[in-house]
């Protein structure tokens, strides 16, 4: 799954270099014996972006972005859309990716973090609650159309010096409370733009969820077109 994972993250355009991080000298040497590339970080770190930032402290780009592990179906043009939307507009320290939710079960579950956006398309609050509570059904007037809510992608670019400033920065309050480490980057005032996507990537949490992305790979390449790895760390394209 990893080389898999791998190869997809190399397909994005904006992407000039793939690195595995990881603290597991068994994935290290299975990224090796296909021709990646890979580092051992410590063991020590809190989170994903920490274990980031050590790799992104030796390197000298404007980008660095963060492909997670269990959902290796990622699509490369979602990886270039963030990129170009990070790129694109200097007060963005941080963008990521959300998808329409549409299950009301979904919408209630508290392992789906929900995402809620401005007019400009940025970040107001992520949230393993349902957000937006909805006090009458605004839906209607949409046909029923307007999704319930969107559910945020773990998958994020980010300029190098916001990375570093976040890994620099104490758990806050907010973060601790959600158990979501994004709610760091807006409690000290990082803006996140947020990309949105059709397309609903299928995790790999469970067996039955790899079974699930082997019936997809094996059904056509297409089918793969929704998720990426743990670890994984790209460098931009510099533009």
């Amino acid at each position: 799954m990893i080389e898999h994972v791998y190869r997809r993250a190399s397909a994005a355009t904006m992407i000039d270099r793939v690195i595995v991080a990881t603290d597991d000298a068994r994935i290290a040497e299975t990224v090796q014996s296909f021709g990646g590339e890979a580092r051992i970080t410590r063991r020590d770190h809190p989170t994903g972006s920490d274990r980031l930032a050590e790799v992104a402290r030796e390197l000298d780009v404007p980008f660095v972005v963060n492909v997670q592990g269990d959902e290796p179906l990622i699509e490369p043009d979602l990886i270039d859309r963030m990129v170009t939307r990070l790129a694109g507009d200097s007060g963005l320290g941080i963008a990521t990716a959300c998808c329409p939710i549409r299950d009301p079960a979904e919408h209630a579950s508290p392992h789906a973090v929900k995402v809620v956006v401005d007019a400009r398309g940025d970040a107001l609050y992520f949230s393993r609650s349902p957000l937006p509570y909805r006090a009458d059904d605004t839906r209607a007037a949409a046909g029923n159309e307007a999704p319930l809510g969107w559910k945020h992608i773990g998958l994020y670019a980010y300029r190098h010096t916001a990375l570093l400033a976040l890994a620099a920065t104490p758990p806050t309050p907010l973060e601790r409370a959600e158990g979501l480490e994004q709610l760091r980057a807006l409690e000290t005032g990082i803006r996140i733009g947020v990309v949105e996507t059709d397309t609903v990537p299928v995790g790999v949490d469970t067996p039955e969820d790899l079974e699930q992305v082997r019936l997809l790979v094996a059904a056509g390449g297409d089918g793969a077109k929704r998720g990426i790895t743990s670890g994984a760390h790209l460098e931009p394209r510099r533009r």
